[in-house]
């Protein structure tokens, strides 16, 4: 999810994030979800201005997701279709998103002792190369 304002917030500290949710009407979010691993290009899967950006954000904050701020990945994703395909112009930044994520996670189920196998995650590099492969295929 990406808040499109720089003074914009992220969440309350306790959810990980730094600055509070935005109230303003220039407010946009978006929500992206990858379904089928990380070789499956990630969906927009919400997105909204103003109160309803306010609305995925609190969602957001409240399950815990991680949000990251960068109004220009957001006008971006918030220009496309819900349901579609991340457009190739984010797949580097999406990817490089991703890849933290992937690790972050992988982390907290090494510490945690989880005994989900911890998987090595895939560069970013490696993301926007089969992500590009995928849509070359399609």
């Amino acid at each position: 999810m990406a808040p499109s304002n720089p003074d914009q917030g992220a969440g309350a500290p306790e959810n990980g994030n730094i600055k509070p949710i935005p109230k303003t009407r220039d407010a946009i979010a978006v929500a992206i979800k990858q379904d089928d691993g990380p070789e499956s290009v990630p969906k927009v899967v919400a997105g909204g201005k103003g109160k309803v950006a306010e609305q995925i954000l609190e969602i957001a904050f409240s399950q815990g997701i991680k949000v990251r701020e960068d109004a220009d990945l957001a006008e971006l994703l918030a220009s496309i279709d819900i349901d579609s395909d991340i457009p190739v112009d984010a797949f580097a930044t999406v990817a490089e998103i991703l890849n933290y994520l992937y690790r972050v996670n992988n982390e907290m189920r090494a510490e945690g002792g989880s005994e989900n196998e911890t998987e090595e995650a895939p560069s970013a590099a490696e993301l926007v190369r089969m992500w590009a492969q995928k849509e070359g295929d399609e």
